[in-house]
């Protein structure tokens, strides 16, 4: 499939030039959207003490500010769109900086829930999908690479957060550490004002830029109104729910996604627990965030060769499993040397199956029906998302063992893998039965090499999150 040689406003994509400086904003950005409900749980324990609070009621923190990040989606792409990246992203670091400084004067959770979890997830929504947006205007040709650098943020930021988080709550306490990572996430308005718009590269660019924003503005807030209910009603689509493959899909990353993210948050407190002291626990998030870094690229890799594509979603099961595996193993761990082996492969599981789950989606809708797939697909996943943490900590309260929180998320894990793996078996089985073919048991989905060339040119980016396509508006995914 060959590149389209402009992008859906008529515009080339420098594909370079200043496009690089966009990159590294986008980097900051994205490594803030992603590393910090992850880092902020190093501060939970001394929250916790502080405001008498159970191991349930903390973990809403991080389960608030995740499910606002995904949520917000839809109204941040549509910001965008109306009023592009730079001042939405400059937004969105002033209400990540701002909510952090008013959350280190708290003094209730309820305070706590609606600073870090609703504000500052709000605003690292905005970060996020105008980050994305902007690399898909500034690349075409190198877009897999561009993509590729900007989303390595999540794994680079988790690497020095968790530990900085560490350093500033021993020297500061909580209300301090949240203060000075309100004032680090300021520098998301620095990384906004590197995206300058892309008719500011050239005169002759700048000229259509300005003719197209005049016609835009001109009389057409109506039609503005109009495109954002078709494009809601466009995510919306519960045709969906009658395609077999994509309900197959959905109630197994309904599963893993409720399991997928308490370890992470519990995971330094667990380590204390264990006689790990507070620096050496914190350096357990650091090395899943490396590992991570490396595992995702590779698995792309792995999952675009011959023998794998064809069976990405049996690929995808696996992952799901392994990950799975590691949770209900990690309980027999009883020192610190295993529980670094415990991240290693966390790391490891962790990034194959977000490598993989969005990819897994186009492989099953088709670049057509994606983006309307993925919109819909990230606002369920909310429920899993804001439920899962909070429902592994209240058997910490109930039982007092952090172990009974990994059996959980482990076990239910495991199940939406097997879950996957078996009623894939039976999907691709009543596919063939349907188009008339005898059931092959050695099925090997046959690929388009169109859809084929596509997913590659795309792979970096639609692994784990999904870049709109300009011409059709659609929204980007995150994870």
């Amino acid at each position: 499939m060959s590149l389209a040689p402009t992008n859906g406003q008529g515009f080339k994509p420098p594909d370079g030039g200043w496009g690089w400086m966009v990159v590294i904003g986008a980097h900051i950005s994205i490594g803030f959207s992603y590393a910090t409900p992850k880092a902020i749980s190093i501060f939970f324990k001394d929250i916790q003490l502080d405001l008498q609070a159970s191991y349930s009621d903390i973990a809403w923190i991080s389960s608030i500010m995740l499910a606002a990040m995904y949520a917000g989606g839809p109204v941040s792409s549509t910001l965008v769109n109306r009023y592009g990246s730079r001042p939405i992203v400059i937004l969105g670091g002033l209400m990540c900086g701002a909510s952090m400084v008013a959350a280190s004067f708290g003094n209730t959770i309820i305070y706590l829930y609606l600073c870090i979890g609703v504000i500052a997830g709000c605003g690292l929504a905005l970060n996020l999908n105008a980050s994305l947006t902007i690399i898909s205007k500034y690349f075409l040709a190198k877009r897999p690479l561009a993509n590729g650098l900007a989303m390595a943020g999540s794994p680079v930021f988790l690497c020095f957060l968790a530990p900085l988080n560490q350093y500033l709550q021993d020297k500061f306490g909580w209300r301090g550490g949240l203060l000075i990572l309100g004032a680090l996430m300021l520098n998301s308005c620095v990384a906004g004002a590197l995206m300058r718009p892309l008719g500011s590269c050239s005169s002759s660019s700048r000229a259509q830029q300005k003719k197209f924003e005049e016609q835009s503005n001109n009389g057409n807030n109506k039609q503005w109104r109009k495109s954002c209910g078709s494009r809601f009603k466009k995510i919306l689509a519960w045709s969906f729910f009658k395609d077999r493959g994509f309900v197959i899909y959905l109630i197994g990353n309904i599963m893993f996604i409720f399991g997928a993210y308490a370890p992470i948050v519990f995971l330094s407190a667990y380590a204390v627990t264990h006689g790990v002291d507070q620096y050496s626990a914190s350096y357990l998030l650091s090395i899943m965030g490396f590992v991570d870094m490396i595992v995702r690229p590779g698995t792309g890799l792995i999952a675009n060769s011959k023998w794998i594509r064809p069976r990405v979603q049996y690929f995808f099961s696996f992952a799901m499993v392994f990950n799975g595996m590691c949770h209900l193993l990690c309980p027999l761990i009883t020192n610190y040397t295993f529980l670094v082996v415990y991240a290693v492969f966390f790391g490891v599981g962790f990034g194959m199956v977000f490598a993989l789950i969005f990819e897994c989606l186009m492989d099953l809708m088709g670049n057509q029906r994606f983006p309307s797939a993925v919109g819909l697909v990230t606002i369920i996943e909310c429920v899993p998302m804001l439920l899962g943490p909070p429902t592994a900590a209240l058997l910490v309260d109930i039982f007092g063992d952090y172990k009974y929180l990994f059996f959980l998320c482990g076990g239910v894990i495991v199940t939406g893998g097997i879950f996957l793996f078996i009623m894939n078996i039976y999907n691709y089985h009543m596919l063939e039965k349907e188009s008339g073919r005898q059931p092959n048991p050695n099925h090997i989905q046959v690929v388009d090499q169109g859809e084929m060339l596509n997913t590659l040119n795309h792979s970096f980016l639609k692994k784990e999150y999904a870049v709109p396509d300009i011409k059709d508006g659609s929204e980007p995914a995150m994870c």
